[in-house]
């Protein structure tokens, strides 16, 4: 490529904004995107070194994803800043930007909303791994939390499946309530909204933990046998939103065995506590995915999937986002 292209390619860089990702990213394409390049992470054809954090002045941090879809795949890196307090002003806690390069070119093509590629990303890995480990009649649905991960894991999660029964809970009954009234509209379906946390777990055999609360709000005695649970609002290793004896009693099962093992706060204080080990973690839900490994074994199991968020994910979501918005072939 000539300075002269090299130049004009660097000077007009698409920014794909949150109302793009919002009218390109359906659930279905999420879905269908996450579930294929998950089974890539376990297959180990793509690339990506643990995410880094920075802690900054509490309770804000840092963050860079960096990786790649193939060892000759298009490659780049989520960087961002995470804040809770962005949230309290009606903004994402997630501000920044999924930078994406060209495998041929080198250079960067596009830079992609993080905030609303995250939000969607993240709770279609959760309606693939509830596909994947929850029981087939599973059809009430449990959202502890009312983050900006609540409105999208009930999208996800009834557009990947059947659903009955939609509960709420949250620390404010107002917040709870309001969103229940306002995203059971739009849905056209009632959604409930409990007064504690164990209320709405016990009305549910699928549960989504999308708090981001440092300490469980989840506990073994609420669970009933055969529930399948999503593990996301803890992000790192010094928060967990589970109780360590409902972990050491569930089929675990990651995005990531690295991430887990290194940022999952469930698993590492549960490990500490000598009750269970590394091989506690069964699977990477690509595996389950592609048949390598067995998700769930019995109909009153209780099966796991945490996430941790994976840049591959980031990255499927954001070059197919990228295609589209150039016109060009899709492919990853």
């Amino acid at each position: 490529m000539s300075r002269h292209k090299e130049n004009e390619a660097r000077s007009s860089i698409p920014y794909l904004g949150q109302d793009v990702v919002e009218r390109l990213l359906s659930e279905k394409l999420a879905f269908d995107l996450v579930s294929e390049v998950m089974q890539r992470v376990a297959e180990g054809t793509t690339r990506q070194s643990l995410r880094i954090l920075l802690p900054l002045a509490e309770p804000r941090l840092f963050g860079c994803m960096p990786g790649a879809l193939a060892a000759d795949g298009p490659f780049g890196a989520k960087v961002l800043s995470v804040d809770p307090r962005f949230a309290l002003a009606g903004a994402s806690s997630h501000q920044g930007v999924v930078m994406l390069f060209d495998p041929d070119s080198g250079l960067l093509v596009s830079l992609v909303d993080a905030a609303e590629i995250t939000k969607r990303r993240t709770a279609a890995a959760s309606a693939v791994a509830t596909e994947a480990l929850a029981r087939p009649d599973a059809n009430r649905l449990a959202i502890l939390g009312t983050g900006e991960q609540a409105e999208s894991h009930i999208r996800a999660i009834t557009d990947a499946r059947s659903i009955t029964s939609v509960t709420i809970w949250g620390r404010s009954r107002e917040k709870a309530e309001r969103m229940a009234k306002e995203l059971g509209d739009e849905l056209g379906r009632t959604i409930g909204v409990a007064g504690s946390a164990q209320e709405a777990a016990r009305r549910a055999d699928i549960i989504c933990t999308v708090s981001g609360a440092s300490d469980p709000i989840l506990c073994r005695d609420w669970v009933e046998p055969g529930t399948h649970i999503n593990a996301v609002g803890s992000s790192h290793e010094r928060a967990s939103e589970i109780e360590e004896t409902l972990v050491a009693s569930v089929r675990y099962f990651c995005d990531s065995r690295q991430g887990a093992l290194a940022q999952g706060g469930e698993f590492i204080r549960t490990n500490k506590l000598g009750l269970i080990g590394e091989d506690h973690i069964l699977a990477e839900i690509g595996d389950v995915l592609s048949g390598k490994a067995p998700g769930r074994r019995s109909a009153d199991e209780i099966t796991l999937y945490k996430s941790l968020g994976h840049i591959a994910q980031d990255l499927a979501c954001g070059w197919r986002l990228h295609q589209i918005a150039t016109t060009a072939e899709p492919s990853m």
